[in-house]
């Protein structure tokens, strides 16, 4: 039988209903399918508050973070030298050279490649001052040239103890490497992070810049004239960060010197080197604080798609090959040999604080990606050419992931969103801050009175991105599951270039973005979970059903999840639907942003509701239902 174009039209409509209520079933059945706009400027934002968080010293009178206080300001006197500031590594109070100056080098990176899209967002002042803090105190660490001061605190000691920076009670011993006790890595990566951070300050500060360089410069000398393990002279470092070697870290320092200094030695220094220190041979799935090889290759692949170093273009074109490499295994392109993924899609391979190498390797692609789209190059993996833009997609379903994009639609991102962890393993934010408990916290007491304790953290450790789920995407929000509740420097420094990037292209994209509810410390007074309709401006043929279909705690805050019904009440199909959503702290799942603010649309694939026909969308937030109402149809 033959139909009609209206009887056809009305089949493709009919069959679109069902595609479109087959997703939205799918999505309110599993969160891990929410379709979120994430708001990558407050994530920023907040990320940056980590590092305020983590500072050891003397802080200022009207410091941010009010539940933190001096600390540590005797560190280093014992040994006569001036040590106060820097950075505590963890939930711990250790000071930790090698992933400190890690975490510098990645700060100044994301300041380096996205220093606009920082700046658009206010951030380029906290962020400069988040490096500052760091090299002040690598300036301080580095005494002499062939000096190197590269811990304090003794990390045995330090986790027997759970009290606040401010009341430590445990050895401050400081470690230093010298001449005679070398290590060729974390001087190396202190270089790397001096080079690095001189080129965030040279436009703001060249003196300072210029500064940077000097010590950069001894310190790659003291690591290559005198090789050795770092942790063979610090011993107290090895049972938690342990160095697998140091060729890496001096490659990856010399390759920072001639991106900041354009020096021809330096560039010569890792292609006459490339073999022997395995900067060609090693092609890796993983970048972090002990494993440099991917980032050394992008940096180098860099200078190759520049046109810089012609007569070195053979080795920097095995540099590249390499990089390619790491960017096609995160990618799952490279002919089997790929990192390991969750069955939500998030990036596996330590059981151990495993998001510190998902935020390393997703901001390495951004970067990459970047690269790529300006030489109008490719990543040639062995099955496939990869467009720029895939490249950073993946970049930002890892970014999405941490957010909430995921199985539990839990932001593993502390303080963003309406779900993140609680009962994050840190000393400072578990306990009550000095103003509301002003008598000292004693090393076992803290065991017995805070870290056991089932309440949430009194203290929202905002930014700080914790271990995270394990590799079938289960997550136990316990204080005492450090390896998936502790956050880290390491893990949140790359956050600083991946969210500025990503803030960019929503922008460009005319994405919709909000700031992320900040909890109040109360439960809704009042709050009805009936269905109800919304009252409108005018009168309008279409009617709002409002329920709740999900709520849960997080402390003292009761959260909801919101399930609204459009129906179009009339006899005649509506067409471009706009609706204003007011009094709304979460995110909307269902719905395409408009690009005025608080406005959206229905999604293009159904911009039609037909007579009788319904849309459902969903949103997240504490407190009471948002308001919602039409501005304009068809």
């Amino acid at each position: 039988m033959q139909l009609t174009g209206q009887e056809r039209r009305q089949a493709m409509t009919n069959r679109m209903l069902c595609i479109f209520v087959t997703l939205l079933s799918c999505m309110l059945g599993s969160r891990a399918t929410n379709v979120a706009r994430f708001d990558y400027a407050d994530a920023l934002k907040k990320s940056l508050m980590f590092f305020q968080a983590q500072k050891s010293g003397k802080l200022s009178a009207n410091y941010p973070i009010k539940w933190r206080g001096n600390s540590g300001l005797s560190d280093g006197f014992l040994q006569g030298v001036d040590l106060v500031g820097g950075y505590y590594d963890a939930g711990d109070h250790v000071k930790f050279g090698l992933p400190m100056a890690f975490s510098v080098t990645m700060l100044s990176w994301g300041a380096i490649e996205y220093r606009k899209e920082i700046a658009d967002q206010n951030q380029l002042g906290n962020t400069l001052d988040a490096i500052k803090w760091g090299t002040d105190y690598f300036m301080k660490a580095h005494t002499q040239p062939n000096v190197l001061w590269g811990q304090v605190g003794d990390g045995a000691s330090d986790h027997y103890c759970w009290q606040r920076a401010e009341d430590m009670t445990t050895p401050r011993t400081a470690y230093k490497l010298d001449t005679n006790h070398p290590g060729s890595d974390l001087a190396a990566e202190t270089a790397a992070a001096m080079a690095a951070a001189s080129l965030a300050f040279k436009l703001y500060n060249s003196s300072y810049s210029d500064l940077l360089l000097v010590h950069a410069k001894q310190l790659f000398y003291f690591a290559d004239r005198f090789k050795g393990l770092y942790d063979d002279s610090l011993q107290s470092a090895q049972q938690f960060y342990p160095s697998s070697g140091y060729s890496d870290e001096l490659l990856w320092a010399a390759a920072w010197l001639f991106r900041a200094t354009g020096e021809e030695y330096y560039l010569k220094y890792v292609v006459e080197n490339a073999v022997s220190m395995g900067g060609t041979g090693w092609a890796v799935k993983e970048f972090s604080w002990d494993n440099k090889y991917a980032g050394l290759q992008v940096l180098l692949s860099k200078v190759l798609m520049q046109g810089g170093g012609k007569e070195y273009v053979s080795t920097l074109k095995q540099y590249k090959a390499k990089a390619d490499y790491f960017a096609c295994a995160c990618l799952q392109k490279n002919d089997g040999y790929n990192v390991p993924m969750t069955p939500g899609n998030l990036m596996y391979l330590h059981e151990w604080n495993n998001m510190q190498y998902v935020s390393s390797a997703a901001f390495l692609l951004a970067v990459y990606s970047d690269y790529l789209s300006t030489a109008n190059a490719v990543l040639q993996c062995p099955n496939a050419q990869i467009e720029p833009k895939e490249v950073l997609a993946f970049a930002k379903s890892q970014a999405d992931y941490i957010l909430g994009k995921n199985p539990r639609s839990m932001s593993y991102l502390v303080g963003y969103g309406p779900r993140y962890p609680v009962h994050v393993h840190h000393r400072g934010a578990s306990i009550a801050s000095l103003s509301i408990h002003p008598s000292k916290v004693g090393c076992v007491e803290g065991f017995e009175t805070w870290y056991r304790r089932s309440d949430a953290n009194p203290n929202i450790l905002y930014g700080a991105l914790v271990g995270g789920p394990d590799k079938n995407d289960e997550f136990y929000d316990d204080r005492s599951s450090y390896e998936q509740t502790e956050p880290t420097l390491t893990a949140c420094a790359p956050l600083i270039g991946l969210f500025s990037k990503l803030y960019s292209t929503n922008v460009n994209s005319g994405s919709y973005t909000r700031d992320s509810p900040v909890p109040q410390q109360t439960t809704p007074s009042s709050y009805t979970q009936k269905s109800s309709e919304s009252v409108t401006r005018w009168d309008v043929p279409v009617k709002f059903g409002h329920s709740v279909t999900d709520t849960w705690t997080i402390g003292k805050i009761a959260y909801y999840r919101h399930k609204v019904i459009i129906k179009n009440t009339t006899e005649k199909p509506i067409k471009d639907l706009k609706l204003l959503i007011e009094n709304l702290s979460g995110t909307v799942y269902g719905l395409t942003p408009a690009q005025e603010k608080n406005t959206y649309e229905l999604p293009q694939w159904q911009n039609v509701l037909n007579p009788g026909s319904e849309c459902t969308f969903v949103y997240v937030q504490g407190g009471p239902q948002a308001k919602i109402s039409v501005l304009s149809y068809h």
